[in-house]
């Protein structure tokens, strides 16, 4: 088990390094916006406040749950659990099904994180940022990571997923959530047709808006049809991209940019929204 785990992290690590090393390139080759959040001296602070807190969730879940979602799956595959082996599925088709409803999960607990209290006030670190680009990808408290972890596994522990999907799944939802969020501009033609099938930076930015209507809108991670079937589909912000401020109104300026505050944030009184 020691030896899996210790490959199933240097896989993820891998894939991790090598999508953020490709998504920064982007970001200064073609960036989608140009405020002092995203460059100089502030954008220095918000990479190494957001990174450092992307190492500790690491670290803290390495520590919590070892194993992870991807070892949930192998422990369940041991084991002979889930609905997918009482059935007798075939294991690509399980793969498939597996991808789609982990990825519906990941988005229910996306809008709970929104519409209950106690998830609201620890997932709002990530939308306290100021500004929007491929760290805010990775700007999660540990103690939301480790309760999302907790709820994938359960989500792969009752289905039965077969390990290679929730692997893949695993990498995807975190290469995504790097694309996604990062500060890159695509011909509007191709974000057209690419928030049809994933879910774009200009189609998640929405979701950044200050604007609480807007805020409540565009939860997903990889895929868009979630949002367009339950009605949380927004097309574009209010103000336009250009326009729009990024963040909570409550929290503004270097402040969200300090790890310390940061990682506090939970455990301070929530404002009225």
């Amino acid at each position: 088990m020691s030896d899996f785990l210790f490959s199933e992290a240097a896989v993820r690590l891998a894939a991790f390094v090598g999508i953020f090393t490709v998504m920064a390139a982007f970001e200064l080759w073609s960036p989608r916006l140009e405020r002092p959040e995203m460059t100089g001296a502030l954008k220095s602070r918000r990479w190494l406040a957001n990174l450092s807190v992307v190492l500790i969730s690491s670290l803290v879940l390495r520590v919590v749950f070892p194993a992870a979602a991807v070892g949930a799956a192998v422990w369940a595959q041991a084991n002979g659990w889930g609905l997918f082996r009482l059935a007798g599925l075939d294991p690509l088709v399980a793969g498939l099904i597996s991808f789609v409803l982990l990825d519906f999960a990941v988005w229910l607990e996306h809008v709970a994180s929104h519409k209950i209290p106690i998830l609201w006030r620890i997932h709002r670190m990530h939308h306290a940022d100021n500004g929007f680009d491929v760290t805010t990808g990775l700007r999660f408290h540990p103690l939301e990571i480790v309760l999302s972890m907790l709820w994938k596994a359960g989500i792969v522990v009752a289905l039965g997923a077969p390990v290679l999907a929730v692997l893949i799944f695993e990498i995807v939802l975190n290469g995504s959530s790097m694309f996604n969020h990062s500060n890159v501009a695509l011909p509007q033609r191709l974000d057209r047709v690419l928030r049809r099938l994933v879910v774009t930076p200009d189609m998640h930015r929405v979701h950044h808006s200050t604007i609480h209507r807007e805020t409540d809108s565009n939860y997903g991670f990889n895929f868009p049809f979630w949002d367009r079937l339950f009605g949380t589909y927004i097309a574009m912000p209010r103000l336009g991209h250009q326009g729009m401020e990024i963040g909570l109104p409550d929290y503004r300026g270097a402040l969200t940019a300090r790890l310390g505050w940061m990682l506090l944030l939970p455990f301070r009184a929530l404002r009225r929204r």
